[in-house]
């Protein structure tokens, strides 16, 4: 089964963008990449779709409302370098899930 990993950022442009393209080198490393489909928007435009369980993953490198917290896997170590292991590890934990 396919999962859906959103990427969101402040615009949808910048930092997703890098995610993105670190996660997708991530999994095509892993043999992971025909197990994901990868998706990118800003915060402001999925909140709602968050909230409904319309993804599988969702990623963030900025700030998401309080209420949907626990559903999001913070994406700033990918910009940063600083913990991005851990990053890697929640999302293959999360593709490997049921």
């Amino acid at each position: 089964m396919v999962k859906t990993l959103m990427v969101v950022c402040g615009t949808g442009i910048a930092t997703s963008t890098v995610a993105t393209g670190k996660i997708k080198d991530y999994l095509d490393a892993e043999g992971l990449g025909d197990q994901v489909k990868l998706l990118q928007s800003k915060i402001s435009d999925e909140v709602s779709a968050i909230r409904n369980g319309d993804y599988d993953i969702v990623v963030s490198t900025t700030m998401v409302p309080s209420d949907i917290k626990s559903q999001v896997i913070n994406g700033v170590p990918l910009i940063t370098g600083i913990g991005k292991e851990n990053v890697f590890s929640k999302i293959q934990e999360e593709i490997q899930k049921n």
